[in-house]
């Protein structure tokens, strides 16, 4: 399945995790990470959602509960309610995607590596979550927190070329991103050609 990569700004939007377990647990501080508005709803919550910001509802789902929401998170590994969560969320237009279960997804979640603003994402489209996790770790061992300092100082190359009035889309990039990364100490060991 050829799936559309995007990334979403979910910053104080309404997104429902169904289940509160580990795997939930995982999710839910996945989406906290981008400030998103969630709302956890289970009847047993795993004592890590204690320190959380979210709202929890401590009952099983019902139907029509994911009115209202823009996103929804399942991870019940009940395939009925995983069912009946995916087919409400459709016929209401939200995406939903229902932890290890690609058939009652609308899309799925790539394993990530985080460094500040930087964000690279591994999808295997639901295939095998497990080759998306083991490159994950390898690039995580690859792109280290530096990478962080590095977006910052490109950010404000860019943000000075806009001040001049100049266009950001005819500037030979490489050699100043192959700068900064020697300037920070960073041997990227990936072989790039042009």
């Amino acid at each position: 399945m050829n799936q559309f990569p995007v990334n979403l700004n979910l910053a104080g939007k309404p997104v429902l995790v169904v289940g509160a377990g580990r795997i939930a647990l995982r999710k839910t501080e996945q989406l906290l990470a981008c400030d998103a508005a969630v709302t956890v709803m289970a009847p047993n919550v795993h004592e890590g959602f204690d320190a959380l910001p979210v709202t929890v509802v401590r009952r099983e789902y019902a139907s029509n509960d994911v009115a209202g929401f823009r996103l929804v998170i399942t991870a019940t590994a009940n395939r009925e309610v995983d069912q009946l969560i995916h087919d409400e969320a459709e016929a209401l237009g939200i995406w939903v995607n229902s932890a290890d279960d690609p058939d009652r997804c609308t899309f799925t979640l790539p394993a990530t590596v985080r460094r500040g603003e930087l964000l690279i994402t591994i999808s295997t489209a639901g295939a095998s979550p497990a080759l998306s996790s083991y490159l994950r770790a390898r690039l995580g061992e690859i792109i280290s927190p530096d990478f962080a300092r590095v977006v910052d100082d490109l950010a404000q190359r860019r943000a000075g070329f806009h001040a001049e009035g100049r266009s950001t889309e005819d500037i030979d990039w490489r050699p100043i991103i192959e700068e900064l990364l020697a300037t920070h100490g960073i041997d990227l060991p990936l072989a790039v050609t042009a």
